[in-house]
């Protein structure tokens, strides 16, 4: 099925929801756990949520931070701010102080909603080192699971109230949602020790939605997916909300594991599922039998590791249907998918047939000595214009200027190339950012944590394969007459980052490696890699 024209396609979340509720209001929209969530139960939710925000203070142009694992309540919030044209700044329930900190100070958000503690995530911990001045935005802290625990009367400084969506009176707003209204933010690394805040409005997550929808069958009879990945990245909320736009069941998984995601998906049917090589993995070793997940359709990756090519041609075997993919934060996820019918060599490659294909979608390759647009099946700089890109960095027009060019097209940092038929194969990053934990992290933000520690005079850090994960590790050039500890280095980046980036090693060197270009001297990340897996290597 085609993907549908601009003028066809409905512009604000409200409405998307709207149109379910009346072509399917009972039929089942969210799988949580054992209870099943239909449409129009969901809006109720939604609507209920948007009243109770806006009784709290919210307003249109707003940003609210939800600091949340997969659960009703963070859909709820969603549409709910979307209601009140209020966007949410997603927080990855994984960061730590230094990052939670580094975002409400740079997206000045006005409200905090949280649970102050998931399993083994301690929220107070982290936020007992996050400075007062990084939430001076905020004008209250939401609780979400307050009931039965000490509800504290502040949390950052902030007055607390509590979030029960169960709970929560019939009552009812006005619906100022408009396709420009700012929707959604995003984190993702750049060149700097802290994130930039990537900004969607409603009208470019909707038209997304509904153009990968058809394009990445889900509009196909019997489809589910599995929301295996966050909501609050780009590429969990990317893969639901699509599911979402042509109403078919998701399956809420709150946090990813393997043995629970293979269960999932034979319980339920799951047909779609998307993720990075290394979820698949895990999913894939609880798998049983010689067809293990016999409603599978889309198992839809981004490959972060080496080896990939013997793995899933053994996936495929199986009857397993790994199939590559694009995205990111600014052009979305979910960007392009690999077409099905190509060879098994093609089809496992990252990049594919944009959804936006011929209607909204734009990709060009440029070489990145001589800055010329170059023809099909040369290498070179991917540039993407489409009308589902985002609009810019929030409060940051510097790197906005420098990422989209004046024609409109974003520069991706990445490399790759153009086939015949206008689909495109992602190479690797122009770049040196690294790829942990499913997250685009930039080494920059690890080095400068680690060079706060008493000793260090630099740092580089790259990452590496370790059972079949990538990690980081790092390099430290010591100052004249010291040795700073590896314990202390790791301790200061375990107290400041998430725990995926941590240096799983950190080595004591007494130079990088280095050459001469015309712009000076260059360290040479590749022979730190080669260093590490050396070193790696005598270790083992």
């Amino acid at each position: 099925m085609p993907a549908t024209a601009n003028t066809e396609l409905l512009q604000t979340m409200p409405a998307l929801l709207a149109r379910n509720v009346a072509e399917r209001g009972d039929a089942v929209a969210f799988i949580d756990g054992e209870r099943e969530i239909s449409y129009r139960e969901f809006e109720r939710m939604a609507t209920r949520t948007a009243a109770w925000l806006h009784k709290e203070g919210v307003r249109p142009g707003d940003r609210v931070a939800v600091w949340l694992v997969n659960r009703m309540e963070w859909l709820a919030m969603y549409f709910g701010l979307a209601k009140l044209g209020a966007a949410m700044m997603t927080v990855n329930t994984r960061y730590r102080s230094h990052e939670l900190a580094y975002i409400l100070e740079r997206s000045e958000a006005s409200m905090l909603v949280l649970q102050l503690n998931f399993r083994k995530i301690d929220f107070p911990a982290v936020l007992r080192d996050v400075p007062a001045e990084a939430a001076r935005a905020l004008k209250k802290v939401v609780v979400v699971d307050a009931a039965g625990a000490a509800m504290p009367p502040e949390v950052l400084g902030k007055p607390t109230v509590a979030f029960d969506l169960a709970g929560l009176p019939d009552a009812a707003v006005e619906d100022v949602s408009a396709p420009e209204a700012h929707s959604i933010l995003f984190t993702t690394s750049g060149t700097t020790s802290g994130p930039k805040l990537v900004l969607h409005p409603q009208r470019t997550v909707t038209t997304h939605s509904q153009r990968v929808a058809p394009a990445y069958g889900f509009t196909e009879e019997g489809t589910r997916l599995l929301a295996a990945l966050p909501f609050a990245g780009v590429f969990g909320f990317n893969a639901a909300m699509a599911a979402f736009a042509v109403g078919k069941p998701i399956v809420v998984m709150d946090t990813f594991d393997g043995p629970g995601a293979a269960q999932l998906i034979n319980k339920h049917r799951v047909t779609h599922v998307f993720g990075s090589d290394e979820m698949f993995r895990r999913i894939i070793e609880n798998g049983r039998g010689d067809l293990p997940f016999p409603s599978a359709r889309v198992f839809g990756f981004a490959c972060f590791h080496p080896g990939i090519v013997e793995y899933t041609q053994a996936a495929w075997a199986r009857g397993i249907p790994m199939i590559g993919l694009y995205g990111s934060s600014e052009v979305q996820a979910l960007f392009s998918l690999q077409q099905r019918a190509l060879p098994l060599e093609e089809r496992i490659k990252g990049g594919g047939m944009p959804a936006s294909h011929g209607i909204g979608a734009e990709v060009r390759i440029r070489d990145v000595d001589s800055g010329e647009l170059v023809s099909v099946g040369q290498s070179g700089a991917v540039e993407i214009r489409a009308d589902t890109n985002f609009i810019g960095y929030l409060n940051n027009p510097e790197a906005t200027a420098r990422a989209i060019d004046a024609e409109g097209f974003f520069r991706t940092g990445d490399v790759g190339y153009l086939r015949e038929d206008g689909s495109f194969v992602y190479v690797t990053r122009q770049g040196d950012a690294m790829r942990l934990g499913g997250y685009l992290v930039s080494p920059v933000e690890i080095e400068d944590v680690i060079k706060t520690v008493p000793g260090v005079a630099d740092v580089q850090v790259v990452s590496v394969d370790i059972a079949n994960q990538a990690r980081p590790v790092a390099f430290v050039i010591a100052e004249a007459g010291s040795r700073p500890a590896e314990q202390d280095m790791v301790r200061a980046a375990s107290a400041a980052l998430a725990a995926f980036k941590v240096p799983a090693h950190i080595w004591l060197v007494e130079e990088f490696p280095t050459t001469q270009s015309s712009n000076g001297t260059k360290i040479q990340r590749v022979k730190l890699r080669d260093m590490a897996l050396q070193r790696l290597a005598q270790a083992a």
